[in-house]
């Protein structure tokens, strides 16, 4: 159905839903890639105060892709929680703006809403909302998950350790991971992205962190990034999988070009579920998502990018899962053009992810060809770890030499930690106090006081 809203002397209309989205979103180069953003800043406003005056109601009837035709909206739909969105449903896309950022609304409040809440409605106050507004609300928040250890809790900020290497060599994987343990980081996950994606290099990096965890029995968890296909074969084979990954997109034409659907991922889950490997909680599903893959996959239907990435976290929701986070810089300037358009990202994608009831984190990036530097994702981090975002990346001096592209380093969440009094998952911290990594005060020791960790890592 069509809208429109009369700006000064001039009525704009759009022809529906998803062109309102779409031309009331911030600019980025994805959509003005695809033909859909707004023409120029007055359009964009006029779209922003349609969709500020539209009823939350009317996002369940008029959905961007059909229900009968797209896998994606069929299993956000028969999610929802009708009773939960009854406490909002009186609402306008501006009056929930309004109901988040109130001093009356907390965290439970938020909490009992998130499962009756369509990933459109949060997409689309997101888009009428200032940083400082995504970042308030973001904070407000709170989702706990658990594996081995419990992420989310307030006052707490995770970090997976990424110790990728460009041939899989278990050596380099070994002494990155060491090296970020000594750091603090990896209670969030310790995460590979493997250089192959055949059965056998994943057994082999499976079978790598799986010792290191055991012998040094830290409470946390591993993933190697493969398909899930091939973490499905590998759960067959006996191997030591704690979490299955898996990168999603908000329709189901871009997941199938990515060899998923529904019933695959409940699949997987059940697989991990079966192995009972968590001792802390049994959350064993890990996405990653990142604004541009559906276009990139001539599967976003007219659909603007930061829409289908809230979409993605709809579709997430229904696994349960540990670990959600952003990948937002990395598919390129194709779609997020500099550093600023990809900071805007990323607070819209923690904002969406956290209301909708995910344990979001965002990994804080830009390939080496976009607009953007090191400064920006300071800038980012600093804004992201206010707005609490539940994890970030470790990467060895923050370039990952196996993906080629500039993330957080494991010093950075260091920092980060000690500017903001934030902590490691409580079941890490303990353990890192226990084995002399750390002081009271989670500075790292000197690496000459600690103890089997090092002495352990120089025997390999």
């Amino acid at each position: 159905m069509p809208y429109s809203t009369k700006l000064g002397s001039r009525v704009y209309r759009f022809d529906d839903l998803r062109s309102l989205l779409a031309k009331a979103t911030s600019e980025r180069s994805g959509d003005v890639l695809a033909g859909i953003s707004a023409s120029s800043a007055e359009e964009r406003a006029a779209a922003q105060m349609a969709l500020a005056d539209l009823p939350l109601k009317v996002f369940l009837e008029d959905f961007v892709l059909p229900y009968e035709k797209d896998e994606v909206t069929r299993v956000i739909v028969d999610g929802l929680d009708y009773g939960a969105f009854a406490e909002v449903s009186s609402l306008s896309v501006g009056g929930f703006r309004e109901w988040l950022l109130s001093d009356a609304t907390g965290p439970g409040d938020i909490a009992r809403v998130s499962p009756g809440l369509m990933p459109e409605m949060v997409a689309a106050v997101s888009k009428i909302m200032r940083t400082q507004d995504l970042v308030t609300a973001a904070r407000k928040a709170r989702v706990t998950t658990a594996f081995r250890d419990t992420i989310g809790l307030p006052g707490r900020l995770s970090v997976r350790l990424q110790p990728n290497h460009p041939t899989d060599d278990p050596r380099g994987i070994v002494a990155s991971t060491i090296d970020g343990l000594f750091y603090g980081a990896g209670d969030a996950v310790i995460g590979i992205n493997p250089a192959s994606d055949s059965i056998e290099a994943v057994s082999r990096l499976l079978s790598t962190l799986d010792e290191i965890i055991s012998t040094y029995e830290i409470p946390t968890q591993s993933c190697v990034l493969s398909h899930v296909t091939t973490t499905i074969r590998a759960i067959e084979k006996g191997l030591p999988v704690d979490l299955v990954f898996q990168s999603i997109a908000g329709t189901q034409k871009a997941n199938e070009s990515f060899g998923i659907n529904a019933a695959l991922l409940r699949e997987a889950m059940d697989a991990g579920l079966s192995l009972r490997r968590g001792t802390a909680g049994n959350n064993v599903m890990y996405f990653e998502t990142g604004q541009g893959s559906a276009l990139s996959a001539g599967a976003s239907f007219g659909i603007d990018q930061q829409t289908i990435e809230a979409r993605c976290y709809g579709l997430a929701r229904a696994y349960k899962p540990l670990l959600v986070n952003s990948v937002v810089g990395f598919i390129g300037p194709e779609y997020l053009y500099d550093g600023k358009q990809i900071m805007r990202a990323a607070f819209e994608d923690h904002f969406c992810g956290k209301i909708l009831g995910l344990p979001m984190g965002v990994d804080i990036c830009y390939t080496n060809h976009a607009w953007a530097d090191q400064d920006d994702m300071d800038l980012l981090l600093i804004a992201l770890a206010a707005a609490g975002v539940t994890y970030v990346m470790g990467v060895p001096g923050s370039d990952d030499i196996m993906l080629n592209y500039q993330s957080t380093s494991f010093h950075d969440a260091l920092n980060v930690r000690k500017l903001f009094g934030l902590r490691p998952a409580p079941e890490f911290e303990d353990w890192m106090k226990r084995n002399g990594i750390v002081d009271e005060g989670l500075s790292p020791l000197p690496i000459a006081r600690t103890n089997r960790l090092l002495t352990g890592a120089q025997g390999r």
